[in-house]
């Protein structure tokens, strides 16, 4: 059965186009990039930025120009067309494709994934010694990740069977998040446990059976485990030496800028990453209700949401699928440095952090994660091959029709598509997660309140310069700033 949400959602309101560069977020890079891919290129100890940051910096200053493309939308009843721009599909720092992404992601999972049953979030916060080495190379971060969930799982079924729940399995969605409030590479995981196990009746039917909390104690003894086998799987992969020393052999651009990235510091200040160090060995550290330290592993296991709450688990799912950039936390200095404020005034009284145009570029680098390498992942009986999952996740609901992105015909008679499967994948249109998340419908006509639909997609460059010079509009991209001379390059990376 399909879950619904608690409280209805208000009518939307019509549809707004964004201007993108308008935003502080687009104009540093308009005016900054250039000279800084000039200055990496420039280099000769390095072999310069990998091809997908590049690709990606450069696609997010065409991400929702109307003069590098769009859709056309149009009301039925009225006639008023619409122009929608297209999207960069950026995977790293785009807000606009992050919070597309966002809401996909929470939409899927809430309706046609994660069962109606309480759910726990487990967080793993790493070292700073071994960040960029698990930032760097996502074989190694691959390896940290099983290694977590393996260990939360298995204490899952033990924790089931002290409470006489035998051969209890439980399953968990995590989410990799590469960046913290002060834009820092901070590779760390969030997982949604489901907060129980599920077993099988002698008629095949599998049940869930809720458990206890975890103790302090329990979090405590988890977060050792995890750090100590952490530790051994680096030493064993070779890109550790006995000493704990990060072997870094890596010759492109992108390594010292995600070394700088971690701490916070410009690519120009080098030093040598290790794992460890020479930690006493103590027991782990409770430095809060469910929250442990233990040699600088922090594990926190305190947030829970009730099977009665489908509203506040899809903002759950929103918060560990989110972008690091927002912005509306972004702001300039009168010298011209980026200024991007905290959510929260952190414990030392800080608000915000202060970057120069170039230290902020090389923090979008670092995020960017490398192609491929996806950032969620199921596991347990939620994993894609697990024989109890088609039983146990939610059937999703069929598409609203009055939402589809799909350009219709008047002479076209499509054939209806069969009900969707339980565990089967379902993909929201792009109008639909926008009145989902923002209360806003791109498909709504302003002027008569008529139901729009798409008529084409617009990719011709003398088509979109002809449409938009009738429409009084911009017919010709943001002006992006080239390279500077050397002399005039802005290399103060204060922060």
């Amino acid at each position: 059965m399909a879950r619904a949400l608690a409280s209805p959602r208000p009518a939307a309101p019509a549809y707004q186009p964004r201007r993108p560069e308008k935003t502080i977020l687009y104009q540093v890079l308009a005016e900054h990039l250039e000279t800084f891919l000039a200055r990496v290129e420039a280099d000769q100890t390095r072999n310069g930025l990998p091809r997908f940051v590049v690709r990606e910096l450069r696609a997010f200053l065409a991400c929702g120009i109307l003069a590098r493309g769009f859709s056309r939308v149009h009301c039925t009843q009225c006639g008023q067309d619409a122009l929608v721009a297209f999207s960069c599909k950026g995977r790293g720092f785009c807000p606009s494709c992050a919070g597309r992404r966002m809401a996909e992601t929470a939409a899927h999972l809430v309706d046609a994934v994660i069962p109606e049953v309480p759910v726990r979030q487990w967080v793993l916060s790493l070292p700073y010694d071994i960040r960029f080495a698990l930032a760097y190379e996502p074989e190694l971060f691959s390896g940290v990740r099983r290694i977590f969930l393996r260990a939360v799982l298995a204490w899952m079924a033990r924790h089931a069977e002290r409470h006489g729940i035998a051969a209890g399995k439980s399953g968990a969605v995590c989410f990799v998040q590469r960046f913290d409030s002060s834009l820092q590479l901070n590779p760390h995981l969030h997982v949604l446990v489901l907060d129980g196990v599920y077993t099988v009746t002698d008629d095949g039917v599998p049940v869930f059976q809720g458990t206890p909390p975890p103790s302090n104690d329990d979090v405590a003894r988890l977060n050792e485990v995890i750090a100590q086998r952490v530790r051994r799987f680096l030493l064993r992969s070779g890109r550790f030496t006995e000493a704990c020393e990060h072997d870094d052999n890596n010759d492109d651009a992108l390594a010292p800028i995600s070394q700088a990235a971690v701490y916070g510091t410009c690519a120009q200040e080098r030093t040598r990453q290790t794992l460890l160090g020479k930690h006493p060995d103590l027991a782990a550290e409770v430095t809060d209700r469910r929250c442990t330290r233990y040699l600088g592993f922090s594990l926190h296991a305190d947030v829970r949401i009730s099977q009665l709450c489908p509203d506040r688990l899809e903002r759950l799912v929103r918060y560990v699928a989110r972008g690091p950039i927002c912005n509306d936390r972004l702001d300039l200095t009168s010298d011209g440095r980026v200024v991007y404020k905290f959510k929260r005034k952190w414990k030392n009284g800080a608000r915000a952090v202060v970057l120069s145009p170039t230290a902020f570029i090389e923090r979008l680098c670092a995020l960017i994660p490398r192609p491929r390498r996806p950032l969620i992942t199921y596991h347990g009986v939620l994993a894609p091959a697990a024989r109890l999952r088609p039983a146990i996740v939610p059937t999703p609901e069929p598409p609203d029709p009055t939402c589809s992105h799909e350009p219709t015909s008047r002479t076209s008679n499509p054939k209806p598509k069969p009900p969707k499967r339980r565990g089967q994948r379902r993909y929201y249109s792009w109008a639909e997660l926008i009145r989902r998340v923002f209360l806003t419908d791109v498909l709504v006509c302003p002027r008569c309140n008529g139901r729009r639909r798409v008529l084409a997609a617009i990719t011709d460059p003398a088509t979109i310069r002809q449409i938009l010079e009738h429409l009084s509009l911009p017919a010709t991209p943001p002006a992006i700033t080239p390279a500077r001379s050397p002399p005039g390059f802005d290399c103060d990376y204060g922060a």
